[in-house]
């Protein structure tokens, strides 16, 4: 197992680290760190899928940050110093990355970002043909990293300029005409007003690579030019002010539909026609209302945080719902074991933006989930119908709330388990609550109507020395009373800032 300085810079199944910083700070992706990781990640894949170094074919892709270059010349110079040949694929989307494992036959696959993390951050994405790399893997990888040292030998590999993002656009055109199929095949956007916002990612490509030579009307997309500054709002669709700032655009363009993508493009959200913001359990809703046509009994995975009503919303619509742990990397693995035992598992969704479709490779995909969106509102529109017409059937919540609180225990993680136990020890007796009979993640607990008339799941983040609180109600004042009752159990923990709980109980 990797020493402490190593797992430091393990982030689920990435890596993640400052790009940008002094050589003081701990989590600095050095040239040195940068090229003793990536020497771990050949050493790796030469040896699980047992090739040479000679035999390899690595792609190398980046976002916009503004360590990337440093990072990515650091990355390509240690795979050619061990003869591995090369394809640098510049900009790029992270999922792209893993289709040139696909299209390019290329063994493995880096990808260079940090997601929507701010721009001083950075990391390295990892993937073979069998997709992404498990929190494992990536131990493995760091173990390699601090116990062999990369030497360069005298026979080099080759590198290769490859821009395959215009093979990849090119895919999603040809999956749009092929599923309109339209009077006029080639152009079946026409008409469509379609508003992108990239938040100066990688996005940009969407508008111009793939919707606007379709015919789309693109005029009124914002932020489309990779800046690694991030200057206009956060590359993320779960920010607020990001889903302000798509929603506002949709509607001074008076558009028909926008999109929002974060900074590498694995995660998306949309909005409709006047604003109205699809992102968390109003997308999951819709991406598994489209899944499930055609397709009675079929399982739907998401996080553990979907809402009550989504739950009633999959199954009014013939599906079956696995509320699963919190975590991309979480729902899909629970979607692949579900495939291959059988069962029939087309989407594994998160509230995040994240979405796997079986049909593409269990892929976390933003760009081909709003491919997929973007092909039912253009087959509504013969009908004269809107995408947002799917989810008029979904019960919404009247309030929801998260807070966060900070451990400050050495030892995180077993204390915040302790808080965790508690609070199930007292529902199981405390009156109006109810534990959910499934749950993989926490403790989740449905109230009654005198206690809140909702639900609330406290959980450990998947990452972060950090307690995670998200609830729902159906009446208003719903949400302060549930966490009034909350707050007597857990405020004697002196190493949990309960802070944020205190100010909603007091607003």
């Amino acid at each position: 197992m990797p020493d402490k300085k190593w797992s430091m810079f393990k982030s689920g199944s990435d890596i993640r680290g400052f790009g940008i910083s002094n050589s003081s700070e701990p989590l600095f992706l050095s040239d040195e760190v940068v090229s003793q990781i990536t020497f771990g990640f050949a050493l790796w894949l030469s040896r699980k899928i047992n090739k040479n170094f000679s035999e390899l074919v690595v792609s190398v892709g980046h976002d916009s940050r503004l360590s990337a270059q440093r990072i990515k010349k650091c990355v390509i110079n240690t795979l050619i110093g061990l003869g591995i040949d090369v394809f640098d694929c510049g900009l790029s989307s992270t999922p792209a990355m893993f289709m040139t494992t696909v299209d390019l036959k290329c063994f493995g696959a880096v990808q260079i970002t940090a997601s929507h993390h701010p721009y001083d951050r950075n990391g390295l994405k990892f993937f073979t043909r069998a997709g992404g790399l498990e929190s494992e893997n990536i131990d493995e990888i760091l173990d390699l990293a601090q116990t062999e040292r990369f030497e360069p030998l005298a026979e080099q590999g080759d590198v290769e300029t490859v821009d395959y993002m215009n093979t990849y656009a090119a895919n999603l055109r040809e999956m749009i005409c092929r599923e309109v199929n339209d009077t006029d095949y080639f152009r079946p956007l026409r008409g469509y007003k379609i508003v992108v916002d990239a938040g100066n990612g990688v996005g940009g490509f969407y508008a111009t690579k793939v919707l606007e030579p379709l015919g789309a009307d693109i005029s009124g997309s914002q932020f489309l030019e990779p800046d690694g500054t991030f200057p206009n709002h956060a590359s993320n669709p779960e920010d607020k002010d990001a889903m302000n700032s798509i929603s506002a655009a949709v509607i001074k363009a008076d558009a028909d539909f926008g999109v929002i993508f974060d900074t590498d493009v694995d995660r998306a959200g949309c909005v409709g026609k006047g604003g109205l913001e699809i992102n968390r359990n109003r997308l999951v809703a819709l991406a598994a209302a489209i899944t499930l046509e055609n397709n009675e009994g079929a399982m739907i995975v998401t996080d553990s945080i979907t809402s009550d009503g989504l739950t009633a919303f999959i199954k009014a619509n013939g599906g079956r719902h696995l509320r699963y742990k919190r975590g991309y990397k979480n729902v899909i693995d629970k979607q692949i074991e579900l495939t291959e035992k059988g069962v029939n598992c087309p989407l594994a969704i998160e509230t995040s933006g994240h979405a796997s479709f079986s049909e593409n490779y269990f892929l976390d995909d933003g760009a081909y989930l709003i491919t997929k969106l973007i092909i039912k509102m253009a087959l509504l529109g013969k009908q004269n119908k809107r995408l947002e017409d799917l989810i008029a059937n979904l019960k919404e919540p009247l309030e929801e709330k998260e807070v966060r609180f900070k451990i400050s225990a050495e030892d995180f993680r077993t204390y915040g388990e302790e808080v965790i136990n508690k609070v199930e020890r007292l529902a199981a007796g405390y009156e109006g609550w109810r534990m959910a009979k499934e749950n993989y993640e926490g403790v989740r607990i449905s109230t009654d109507a005198n206690n809140g008339n909702g639900w609330f799941l406290l959980r450990l983040s998947v990452h972060d020395p950090v307690i995670v609180l998200n609830a729902e109600s159906e009446v208003k004042g719903g949400i302060k009373e549930m966490f009034q009752a909350l707050l007597e159990v857990v405020k004697d923990f002196d190493k949990l800032d309960i802070t944020g709980l205190k100010d909603a109980v007091n607003l």
